[in-house]
């Protein structure tokens, strides 16, 4: 197992993210999240941090979609938050290992999603081709009497990934280009983190 995100790493990351809040970020938790499938092919898209500690960075969708799938063939991904209003322009940059979230800890999110979201999480079959709009409101009206007067459970095939990091970057954004950039990176043998700048 990964050694923890060091204590220091981590309460930069905190210390950024409270201040894109503070900067009035449209959304602070969007993050592009880049994956490869098994033959190496690319694809990145944006989707919301729901949790993070010194285990990782976790977002949740379908496991059967296009980047469940990808991150089961290939557990590996970067993520990219970029918080333009932060400092004149701040990216944090991640890369790192994919675990799936442990049953436990995805139903006691997928608890506190809006009734609505909820629902959707079984209507959709996402990433599938979808014929017409009327077919998935059909699906959702379908999904909406099946549990009418009863909790909605977690779907099946629907859980988080966590991204275990073995490099973030911080980059604080400069005029003329000349920014700076701090590298956190957890050596593969021995688990150890070191720190060194890079040129921008």
């Amino acid at each position: 197992m990964r050694t923890p995100i060091p204590a220091d790493v981590l309460s930069t990351f905190d210390r950024l993210f409270a201040e894109a809040a503070e900067a009035g970020e449209p959304d602070r938790t969007a993050m592009v999240v880049a994956t490869a499938d098994a033959q190496g092919r690319p694809s990145a898209r944006t989707v919301l941090l729901k949790a993070h500690d010194p285990r990782g960075f976790v977002f949740y969708t379908h496991l059967d979609g296009r980047k469940g799938r990808e991150l089961q063939a290939n557990p590996r991904a970067a993520l990219l938050f970029h918080w333009p209003r932060v400092r004149g322009g701040v990216q944090v940059r991640i890369e790192g290992e994919v675990e799936i979230v442990a049953d436990a800890e995805a139903d006691a999110y997928f608890a506190t999603r809006p009734r609505g979201s909820q629902v959707g999480a079984w209507a959709s079959m996402q990433s599938e081709t979808l014929d017409t709009r009327t077919t998935f409101d059909v699906r959702v009206h379908e999904v909406e009497a099946r549990f009418e007067g009863q909790p909605v459970p977690r779907p099946p095939r629907w859980g988080g990934f966590r991204i275990v990091p073995r490099a973030i970057e911080f980059w604080y954004g400069a005029e003329f280009r000349l920014h700076e950039r701090h590298l956190h990176e957890c050596d593969d043998a021995s688990g150890t983190w070191t720190t060194r700048m890079l040129y921008p």
